[in-house]
Order: C-alpha cells, then sequence, then structure tokens
C-alpha cells in the first residue's frame, strides 16, 4: 500500500511521513522525562509486551534478554563514539586503515549547509546518530530538494536514545549530515554482511538481502554453513547465497573491530571483492526482534557472557 501511494502520491506520502516522524518526537518528549531509575521497569514493560514473557534481571539467559541489560547498564563511553557514523571513521581509519572507510564526500552541521551543486550525481545521504535515517540518491537532477530537506530537519531532532525502547548511547552523539560515495556492486544490489560478535570473536553472519523490496535475513556460521535461525519476520533467501572470496577477510576485519566488546554487532559490505565498514551495531534490534525460532535465543544467549564487574538492577 505505501509503495503505491509513493509511486502515485508522492506529496500525500511525504505529508504522511512527517506526521509519523512528528508522533516519535511526541514520544521521545515523553521517554525524556522519565527518571532514570524507572528505566529498568520502563523496559519489562516493552519487552513483556513485544515479546510475551518477563524479564528476571537475577537470571538472564536469552539473547533478547541480556540485550535489554545492555540498553541501561552497559555505560561504556566508547559505545556512543563507535555508533556515530561520522566519528567511528577516525577509529576505523586506526584500526584497520582508510581503505577499508567509504569515501566521504561531505559533513554539515544542518541540512541548510549543503551545496547540492557541488556533489556528484549520486551519493548516500545520512544522519550520524541514528539507525534508518539516510537517502539512497541515484540521480541527483530528481531529488526533490524541499522534500529532502523536511526529511533531514525532522530526523536531525529526534533523539534515537529513545526511539525504540532505550538505547542510551546514542543519546549523546553530536549531531551531524554526511554524504558518502554511492556503492554498487554487479549484482546490482549492495551485498550486507552482518557479523554476530562475542568476547571479540565472530560466531555468525547474516546476509540481508531485498531491504527495500523482499526483505530477507539469512544466517551462516564461520564456516559457511546456513544456520537454521533468523530474525524477526524477515525469513530466509529461496535462493542459495555464494560465500564471499574473501570471507576469511571480513572474518580477520570483524574479529579486530570487536575486541574489547562483550557483544558487538559488524557490518561489513563486499563490493565486488572490495570489503567497506559499515557500522558497529551494540543493541541489534534493540533487543526486540524476535529470534525465529524462539529456541535459538537461548542459543544466542549462551555465547554473551555479561561484564561481571557491572552491577545488575532490579
Amino acid at each position: 500500500m505505501f509503495d503505491t501511494l509513493k509511486k502515485r502520491f508522492p506529496g500525500l506520502y511525504d505529508f504522511y511521513q512527517h506526521t509519523q516522524r512528528m508522533k516519535i518526537l511526541k514520544k521521545i518528549k515523553k521517554m525524556e522525562n522519565v527518571p532514570e531509575d524507572k528505566y529498568a521497569e520502563l523496559i519489562e514493560n516493552e519487552y513483556l509486551k513485544v515479546l510475551g514473557h518477563s524479564l528476571n534481571w537475577d537470571n538472564l539467559q536469552t539473547y533478547t534478554e541480556k540485550m535489554q541489560w545492555e540498553k541501561i547498564y552497559d555505560k561504556n563511553p566508547m559505545k556512543t563514539v563507535l555508533a556515530d557514523k561520522y566519528r567511528v571513521r577516525e577509529w576505523i581509519e586506526n584500526k584497520i586503515g582508510n581503505d577499508y572507510l567509504i569515501p566521504l564526500i561531505g559533513v554539515w552541521d544542518s541540512f541548510d549547509d549543503i551545496d547540492f551543486n557541488s556533489l556528484p550525481d549520486q551519493f548516500v545521504l545520512k544522519t550520524n546518530h541514528g539507525t534508518g535515517t539516510n537517502l539512497i540518491v541515484k540521480d541527483k537532477e530528481k531529488l526533490n530538494i524541499k522534500r529532502t530537506k523536511r526529511m533531514f530537519d525532522d530526523w536531525m531532532k529526534i533523539d534515537y536514545a529513545f526511539t525504540n525502547s532505550l538505547q542510551l548511547h546514542y543519546r549523546k552523539i553530536p549531531r551531524k549530515i554526511i554524504a558518502e560515495k554511492y556503492l554498487e556492486t554487479d549484482l546490482g544490489e549492495l551485498q550486507d554482511y552482518k557479523f554476530l560478535c562475542f568476547d571479540g570473536k565472530p560466531y555468525f553472519c547474516w546476509v540481508d538481502l531485498g531491504r527495500f523490496s523482499k526483505h530477507t535475513r539469512t544466517v551462516f556460521n564461520m564456516k559457511w554453513e546456513l544456520q537454521p535461525w533468523t530474525q524477526a519476520t524477515y525469513g530466509i533467501a529461496s535462493h542459495e547465497i555464494p560465500k564471499p572470496k574473501n570471507f576469511d577477510k571480513m572474518v580477520e576485519i570483524a574479529t579486530i573491530l570487536s575486541k574489547g566488546f562483550s557483544h558487538v554487532r559488524v557490518d561489513l559490505y563486499n563490493v565486488d571483492g572490495k570489503i567497506y565498514f559499515g557500522e558497529m551495531t551494540f543493541t541489534n534490534g534493540s533487543g526486540l526482534d524476535p529470534i525465529v525460532p524462539e529456541k535459538y535465543d537461548k542459543v544466542l544467549g549462551d555465547y554473551w557472557k555479561l561484564p561481571i564487574d557491572q552491577e545488575r538492577k532490579k
């Protein structure tokens, strides 16, 4: 329905999207006033509502349960730096070199600062402080600047620490808009490889396909053996997904970048054999996307050893 609305009535679709973002802002304003000592209760209620069972803070066993603890009790300041899509670039350069960075075209503090005449015909425009806040521009001449400005102005107002339950490490990210080189593969669709890492070791890699059509999420272990689980309702691809020829190099990179964290998802792109860094994700799905089948939620949870030097609060 929304695809039809977007194609036939772009102005109406744009207005609908704007109203949805305003609803998010209104919800955030309420969340910002919640005292910190109520965060655990808020998360308990949200987890019960979405996943259907209660949290026991003294006996967290599954992946999604442990993610709830991560969101409010792991206050490692590096999470904020690495979740920042602009500041993380310097860290990546120091860790593995700038060859793995998607070329940066520009960075601005507000949409009004952007000189679109200086931009190439194709690029990706995104905010640095949120998730899902990006726009792929394949033909600059067809870009509606007025609608794009409204979208980015809305996004820049949103505190993503409060959009999907509580993901507090997003809160202190200085907000910017960045433009990166548009990447395209011989296959057309950008190959997105997401490595689930625990204590500096990658255990699983899933491949997201059809992000803007029929979205699938297919999971492999480090031997590229298909796994019987996925996340949320995406489902597994119906066709074979070949192992990248330089997969071992991707594993090596994910190992380097995940070192020092009890859990992080390292996202990489592979563009016709060229590896690029995507992002570091510490609260995958906010721990509210179900693992399907459910029994694998516990399997994943067994890999995750929560830091023992931090207090678990109830």
